[in-house]
């Protein structure tokens, strides 16, 4: 059996357009998905809100308190 006769057996051997369908399975999955990633967002919120917590009450090493950067001055051109 050559390659194009295999192509075209898995071809022949396709069902329709009409029967393939996502069906509710997919459904339950993608929206299980959605809570997930909901969930997983609050919770980064409330982990992201308990460290600036502890670091404002000075539990960290404050010898090694990152700085930030202040932004850049844009003077206005005169033109």
């Amino acid at each position: 059996m050559t390659l194009v006769s295999l192509a075209l057996w898995v071809v022949e051997k396709a069902p329709e357009d009409d029967d393939v369908v996502a069906g509710w399975t997919a459904f339950a999955i993608f929206g299980l998905l959605i809570v997930a990633v909901v969930f997983l967002g609050f919770s980064l919120t409330k982990h992201l809100r308990k460290a600036q917590s502890a670091e404002d009450a000075g539990l960290y090493d404050p010898s090694n308190k990152k700085k930030r950067p202040d932004p850049p001055v844009v003077e206005p051109s005169e033109e």
